[in-house]
């Protein structure tokens, strides 16, 4: 099966967010992807509100009512303000299906490493069976390190989210090739310790089919800079099918 499109709506906000107009709007934006074909959205609400606010999750978790075969991944760090924000979900009813770890930091520009191990383990075990007992899947956003893919399962992790921007940075290089085989050495190791693959962080139309081709068994990849950007060009409908199309070219 392709894997899974998730796609990430911060950009629109943070678009929105630059205005009191309340346009584009974000829950229209997830409609029109979700009609597309699109699998899921993610979103990456920060302490700081720039771009995904508090009421944008609470809004699209209603919205995903709507659509019970798709998935609401809400990704952010843990110690910050992601478990309160799921926690709430939860207590609301609302769906909510993956959480994403991410270590960046309150006034991060953007994700940019995943985490370290042994440092990490003994602060995120718990915060793993906290997101588990509210019915969870955990996915922690890790470097394509080998040797940390039985670290990130001992904790309790479901899957990792792969960190792809170095893949995306040596795309069309000399490096390009070993990139993909570090990315499909990790994704292997992942899933010989019982871990599922996702991935993410510039992945676009061109580097997208190469990628779950060469990658083994890739679960879901969250998609948003790029994607957003696509659509300010061609649309929503026919960018999110641009994007399907790359998974299916996996064959």
């Amino acid at each position: 099966m392709p894997a899974k499109l998730s796609v990430n709506l911060n950009k629109v906000a943070l678009v929105r967010n630059t205005r009191h107009l309340g346009i584009p709007s974000v829950t229209r934006a997830a409609t029109l992807c979700l009609e597309a074909g699109a699998g899921g959205i993610t979103v990456h609400p920060r302490p700081d509100a720039r771009h995904i606010r508090p009421d944008d999750v609470v809004q699209l978790a209603q919205l995903l009512q709507a659509w019970p075969d798709r998935e609401f991944n809400v990704e952010g760090n843990p110690f910050h303000n992601l478990m309160d924000c799921v926690a709430d979900l939860v207590a609301r009813k609302l769906p909510v299906h993956q959480v994403t770890f991410v270590p960046d930091s309150e006034g991060q520009f953007t994700s940019d490493h995943g985490w370290n191990f042994p440092q990490d383990a003994e602060r995120l075990t718990p915060l793993i069976a906290q997101a588990h007992a509210l019915g969870l899947r955990v996915s922690l956003f890790m470097d394509a390190e080998s040797d940390a893919m039985p670290a990130a399962k001992a904790v309790g992790a479901d899957r990792v989210e792969l960190y792809t921007e170095p893949y995306a940075a040596a795309w069309g290089t000399s490096g390009q090739e070993a990139q993909l085989q570090r990315f499909a050495a990790a994704a292997r190791a992942a899933l010989d310790v019982g871990l599922g693959v996702n991935a993410g962080h510039d992945l676009n139309r061109d580097n997208l089919a190469a990628f779950v081709r060469t990658v083994p068994d890739v679960a879901e990849v969250s998609i948003g800079h790029a994607l957003i950007a696509d659509a300010l060009e061609l649309g929503y409908t026919a960018t999110v099918q641009a994007y399907l199309q790359c998974l299916r070219l996996k064959a």
